[in-house]
């Protein structure tokens, strides 16, 4: 009985904590949105701007005909998720390519895999970006979007490939050798063995990596591709709803990589019931 009172006081007190915290939590949430309406209030008046916020929904959606339908900015979301998208997809092909070059024992392999990350790590997106588009895009007869899409995959590719070649070189060398001595290649190794593992290690990163190719997308508006912040730049210069705007494509963008971070969350849990 003794035992079972001392549980249950346990039990109480991390209860009374865990209450606390979350109160604490909610408290400085809170003071940190009032600081912000604060410095908003503050500087509105110093700049004498007039909110219209009234004015926004209108470009998030629109009624037309009976039916609601995208406004500009839901259709430069939907355009930037679609670039993200398929950037991530050759991005994580090029990174793997390149991480397995990395760790093969062919000199020609690491050579062009370090060239490609050399040049590539050190050198400004946009300038790649320009690169191609100015200059690859024209002699291979390639479109604005897929200029744009190759930038990104190849730029995001090269610090991808550094998080699979750790996640890999993590796995403990006894892995491949248990592997092996129960008669697998080493394709096999590598696809049923190595990988699962690994992937439960770089996830976190790549999330991180994914993040930053849903904000680094925006660098496409330089090349007039009509996703989210070059619908927000046209509508500004129409309107000058200066901030209006940039406040809301910035929530479209918070909105967009708090949800592909929850749903890497929920997988990240799911590798952990599995393990």
């Amino acid at each position: 009985m003794k035992i079972m009172a001392e549980n249950f006081n346990l039990h109480k007190n991390l209860r009374v904590l865990l209450i606390q915290d979350i109160l604490m939590d909610i408290g400085k949430f809170t003071l940190i949105l009032a600081v912000i309406s604060w410095l908003m209030i503050r500087g509105t008046e110093a700049l004498h701007y007039n909110w219209q916020w009234y004015q926004i929904p209108k470009y998030i959606f629109q009624i037309k005909d009976g039916r609601l339908v995208a406004g500009p900015l839901m259709q430069g979301l939907s355009k930037t998720l679609q670039i993200s998208g398929i950037s991530l997809f050759l991005a994580l092909a090029f990174g793997l390519i390149t991480a397995v070059f990395r760790l093969s024992n062919s000199f020609i392999a690491k050579g062009l895999a370090r060239l490609y990350l050399e040049l590539t790590r050190n050198t400004p997106l946009l300038v790649q970006l320009f690169f191609i588009y100015f200059v690859l895009s024209p002699i291979l007869d390639v479109s604005r979007f897929a200029s744009a899409v190759l930038a990104l995959s190849l730029f995001e590719g090269a610090y991808i490939s550094e998080i699979f070649r750790s996640g890999m070189v993590s796995i403990h060398k006894g892995q491949w050798e248990a592997a092996y001595s129960l008669g697998l290649n080493p394709y096999r190794t590598f696809l049923h063995i190595i990988l699962p593992q690994a992937i439960r290690r770089m996830l976190p990163p790549l999330t991180s990596q994914a993040v930053s190719l849903v904000k680094d997308s925006a660098l496409v508006s330089t090349v007039a591709i009509y996703e989210l912040t070059m619908h927000g730049r046209a509508i500004i210069a129409e309107t000058y709803l200066t901030f209006e705007i940039w406040f809301t494509v910035a929530g479209l963008y918070l909105l967009a990589t708090l949800t592909l971070s929850i749903i890497v969350h929920k997988m990240e849990k799911r590798f952990r019931i599995e393990v």
